[in-house]
């Protein structure tokens, strides 16, 4: 793995160890190597994972809607700051970016591109691993309710099987390097989409 898409939270929520988290997994990628791909803003936690990979002198690229640029306030020393015209398209960026996915602590929009780039991946529109960073047991509600959709036969096992988590982010990246996605039937193409 080269590059790495995270998606998290642009508010750093109202506990410390989240930020504190999110500088060290942006540390660790540039440690190992890998370029961070996110959403390009330097505030909460989006800013500490770029700053954190800064602080190891990794290389940082952020993609930000231009709509989004003073509210989210865009990171002035990133690597290269690439502006797009909307949501759609910074997701579909950040997917042609990388070479893998990682979801911290977040809100609405942050489960909205993480889910989408799960459902890409069940469809097999890409092979990509895909993983939760689940600080304090954040993610153990959304496990939970994975589990529900299984439990009550509306996604396949495999399928669960796809979301990769830990609470610790060497064992994340190395979850992540030994990943290999389960046999999807194509019923679509990315063309298609």
């Amino acid at each position: 793995m080269k590059s790495i898409t995270v998606f998290c939270g642009s508010s750093n929520g109202n506990e410390d160890n989240y930020r504190k988290h999110a500088f060290l997994l942006g540390q660790t990628l540039a440690k190992h190597q890998i370029q961070l791909v996110y959403g390009g803003a330097k505030v909460g936690l989006m800013g500490a994972v770029a700053d954190g990979a800064l602080s190891e002198k990794g290389k940082v690229i952020g993609v930000l809607p231009t709509f989004l640029r003073s509210k989210e306030i865009a990171h002035e020393n990133l690597t290269e700051l690439i502006l797009v015209d909307s949501m759609h398209e910074r997701k579909t960026k950040m997917n042609e970016l990388c070479d893998g996915v990682i979801a911290l602590p977040g809100g609405f929009g942050t489960m909205e591109e993480f889910f989408e780039m799960l459902t890409w991946a069940q469809l097999g529109l890409h092979k990509k691993p895909i993983a939760l960073f689940n600080i304090d047991g954040f993610y153990d509600p959304l496990t939970d309710m994975i589990q529900t959709m299984v439990d009550k036969g509306f996604l396949k096992e495999v399928n669960q099987q796809m979301i990769l988590i830990s609470d610790n982010s060497d064992e994340l990246l190395s979850k992540m390097r030994n990943y290999k996605a389960p046999h999807v039937g194509k019923w679509i193409t990315e063309e298609s989409v």
